[in-house]
């Protein structure tokens, strides 16, 4: 033995020597109980929290217990959008080539917040509906758009950006249903929606900011007597100083009424 452990220059305490199974019960329980009380928590906010308690584990020995019992928190991945074609902002010739849709918030005189979904024909900048709620889902606002699309029809395209009711299930599959094509924007592009952004700069002015809005019964009312009267009596520059409804007269005259 003694031959063994100079040819292999080795000390005979090393060679004897077995490893003593560390006893990790009592980390164990101070992880549970860490991830009983703050699920959220981190290894570096648990190890910290052990340090509190007077604990003086080795950080090396307390993160192989913290992964031995699979406590790492998983991080959900970031949603990785397709790439957006940019296109230039063109008015359209016609009504119903075009709308463009965006959202907008505020808050009630409760302090409770609500949202409005805002819907713009781009030939005419007419404001096709606003509708307010609490919440609007893509349900909502899928049957909001059925709702105009049932008096004046469907639109060959609509215009958004990349927000999550935009792009869940419901939206494509209604778009898919009625032969629209869904445009979105290129994200952080807002100028791209530039139509429809104007407008909700109107609105915020007008409407938003300037009332007090005690329920959503409230704000609908309000809203849809602005509307009527930025349809039919507010002149557009962009539109020849016409109103939307003036220009769409016009329009329609020169197509035979038709879209």
């Amino acid at each position: 033995m003694n031959r063994v452990c100079r040819l292999l220059k080795i000390s005979r305490s090393v060679y004897h020597y077995k490893a003593k199974l560390a006893n990790d019960s009592e980390i164990k329980e101070a992880l549970q109980s860490l991830a009983e009380q703050h699920r959220r928590y981190g290894f570096a906010m648990m190890f910290q929290k052990i340090k509190q308690r007077g604990h003086q584990w080795n950080h090396k020995r307390v993160y192989r217990v913290y992964c031995e019992m699979q406590l790492n928190l998983r991080r959900k991945p970031k949603k990785r959008l397709p790439s957006r074609e940019r296109i230039k902002l063109v008015q359209p010739k016609k009504m119903n080539i075009s709308w463009s849709l965006d959202y907008m918030s505020d808050s009630l005189m409760s302090g409770k917040k609500f949202r409005t979904v805002n819907v713009l024909d781009d030939c005419n900048r007419e404001a096709l509906g606003i509708k307010a709620s609490i919440s609007l889902p893509s349900k909502r606002v899928t049957e909001f758009l059925d709702m105009i699309g049932s008096r004046r029809g469907y639109p060959l395209q609509l215009r958004v950006d990349n927000g999550p009711e935009n792009i869940a299930k419901e939206m494509v599959e209604w778009a898919e249903k009625h032969g629209v094509h869904i445009h979105y924007i290129q994200p952080g592009k807002p100028a791209q929606n530039a139509y429809i952004e104007r407008f909700n700069r109107t609105y915020r002015e007008e409407v938003l900011s300037m009332h007090l809005f005690r329920s959503i019964n409230d704000i609908q009312e309000i809203t849809d007597k602005w509307v009527q009267e930025y349809n039919g009596e507010r002149p557009h520059q962009s539109l020849g100083n016409l109103t939307p409804w003036e220009y769409a007269e016009k329009q329609l005259a020169s197509t035979n009424g038709l879209y």
